[in-house]
């Protein structure tokens, strides 16, 4: 441990003499108040900090002491329902601690050190283990929550114990003399290890059509979701947090304003979770770091989060981890940039932005977890972009499509519309269409990507009728092509659009999505096989059935709309018996 002074401060960054032997991300503490800090520049035995609290008051000559160790997150039982700045300090803790305002320099434990956890081994003594093995289970809340060897760690089990303990307690010992408690520390800037990466050939179901049907994103990948004030970023990333087929969700406030994350913080408890039938929270982590806390902390939410979702993927379950927003914190970069006088790249924001923002989207991934057997896990990043006025082509947009595997663009036009989600199918793409089209075709049906195809080539071919109308007016259009504007009528309106508060439109099965589809395109393909026969269009646009197309998604059970396509049938031989 070494010790130096401060002899320049600028915002959050803070300059120390003395430090000579530190490393780089070593934690420090800095001032009277001890605020906790992380170098981020070395220059002999001058080191630059980056203090993840307010530095109001610090003045040049006090103390600062370093550690000796890396900025660390504390993994354990306890983390689920936890609420935590973007530093892991738990929140309830420092409002009792000090009240309505965070004090400085206060830093409870990340997890309840007193709390005993009833510990089931599953391991033996004498028994070889190493990293990654699972010698033991404790249960938080409803799930299974798998006590591992820690990385880098091996041996022969001397001892093993079942019973109460504590985080810190020792449950196990080693022949070698490592005691494994049921609490790993970890850096958060470094990824945890892993055996194989698999390839991302698994559909994250989100019960969303917009997304699982043409935009869909795979267990492990990485997602996008830019768009301008008031697109729906929040919700759709609160909606995905809670139907996602996940076991545990990491939602990560990064920068964002305090009224929506307390939002969050207050709907978050009372969601109810549509699997278990119980509260959401219990297989949550929210780590919260607003807009008005210290600048330097959001730029270590994001890293505090993934280190979470990592070691919860460890244990062979899947993990979505939200991060709301990464345009906050590319801004925190910008701005610790810009104190550290380096040379700015685009928009001022630092050289290395599209380099950080690489790294962590590649935490990503489906693997097989160290250890022994076939566990595996994964974690999916979904991360919304608030590009300012609604610009694609601002960095941090633009640096993330180079990572992303799925991009869902939100459209201010048909946010205005009330149409949401409001994704602009024309703009948004996927990636991962040919990797699970296997997962999709032994699931779901074989021609799923093929009815999928078909309505994405209408939905094109609509935009450019939708400009000749603009100039000529529809009247100009044949019946071939005015039956597709009314068919891509139906998908905008009674397929894409989908509320999130409506108790059974709100989550949408596979099976529902891909029938609702059939029954659209049945439609499109019976009214122009009609309309060869000599049956007028306006026939066609009268049909009860349509009425009965428009409540689909109203409808809980996926079997009534094979019905559909029959009244669809009945409705045109009528049409045609007409004529």
């Amino acid at each position: 441990m070494t010790e130096g002074v401060i002899s320049r401060i600028s915002g959050p960054v803070v300059t120390a003499d003395g430090l000579r032997g530190s490393q780089m991300y070593e934690v420090v503490r800095v001032g009277k108040d001890e605020l906790f800090g992380e170098i981020i520049r070395l220059d002999r035995n001058e080191a630059v900090i980056q203090v993840y609290e307010d530095t109001s008051g610090l003045r040049v000559g006090e103390r600062v002491a370093s550690t000796g160790s890396p900025y660390s997150v504390a993994l354990g039982p306890g983390l689920l329902s936890s609420i935590y700045d973007g530093i892991q300090r738990p929140l309830p803790n420092l409002y009792e601690m000090s009240g309505d305002f965070i004090s400085r320099g206060v830093f409870p434990p990340a997890l309840d050190l007193s709390r005993g956890w009833e510990f089931h081994p599953s391991a033996v003594p004498g028994q070889k283990v190493a990293a990654g093995d699972v010698i033991g289970t404790v249960s938080e809340f409803y799930l299974e929550h798998r006590v591992m060897v820690p990385p880098s760690a091996a041996g022969t089990i001397k001892e093993i114990h079942e019973g109460s303990f504590t985080v810190s307690e020792p449950v196990c010992i080693l022949d070698n003399g490592l005691e494994i408690p049921l609490m790993q520390i970890w850096p958060a800037r470094k990824p945890r290890p892993f055996r194989k990466k698999l390839d991302p050939d698994t559909l994250l179901i989100t019960g969303q059509r917009i997304f699982d049907t043409f935009f869909p994103v795979a267990k492990g990948g990485t997602a996008m979701i830019p768009g301008g004030f008031g697109t729906g970023k929040t919700v759709a990333e609160q909606t995905l947090a809670k139907w996602s087929d996940t076991q545990v969700v990491v939602y990560i406030g990064c920068g964002e304003r305090g009224n929506e994350m307390t939002d969050v913080l207050y709907e978050f408890p009372e969601l109810i979770d549509p699997r278990t039938g119980l509260p959401l929270i219990e297989r949550t982590v929210l780590i919260a770091n607003t807009s008005n806390m210290p600048v330097a902390a959001r730029e270590a939410s994001i890293y505090t989060g993934i280190t979470i979702a990592e070691y919860y993927r460890d244990m062979g379950y899947d993990v979505a981890l939200m991060a709301d927003s990464t345009s906050r914190w590319g801004e925190a970069l910008r701005e610790i940039s810009g104190r550290l006088e380096e040379m700015p790249g685009e928009e001022g924001y630092p050289a290395y932005l599209a380099t950080r923002l690489a790294a962590f989207y590649e935490r990503a991934g489906r693997v097989i977890c160290a250890g022994s057997g076939e566990r595996i896990g994964s974690v999916t990043i979904i991360g919304a972009v608030s590009p300012p006025g609604g610009d694609f082509s601002e960095p941090i947009t633009q640096n993330t499509l180079r990572v992303a595997g799925t991009f869902w663009a939100l459209d201010t036009n048909l946010a205005y519309r009330r149409h949401y989600p409001s994704v602009n199918w024309i703009k948004s793409y996927s990636l991962y269409l040919d990797t699970i089209g296997e997962w999709f075709s032994e699931h779901v049906a074989e021609d799923w990507r093929e009815i999928r195809d078909r309505a994405m080539y209408l939905l094109q071919k609509e935009v450019e009728l939708q400009e000749i109308v603009q100039l000529v007016g529809p009247d100009a259009l044949p019946d071939s092509e005015k039956i597709i504007l009314e068919v891509t009528r139906m998908i905008r309106e009674d397929y894409l659009q989908q509320s999130a508060f409506h108790d059974i439109d709100s989550f949408c099965s596979l099976e529902k999505q891909y029938w609702m589809l059939r029954v659209i395109l049945s439609f499109h393909e019976r009214s122009l096989r009609a309309m060869n026969m000599g049956v007028p269009i306006e026939g066609i646009l009268k049909l009860q059935v349509k009425k009965d197309i428009g409540r689909m998604k109203e409808r809980s059970d996926a079997d009534s709309l094979k019905d559909l396509i029959e009244e669809i049938g009945q409705g045109i031989s009528e049409l045609l018996e007409e004529e």
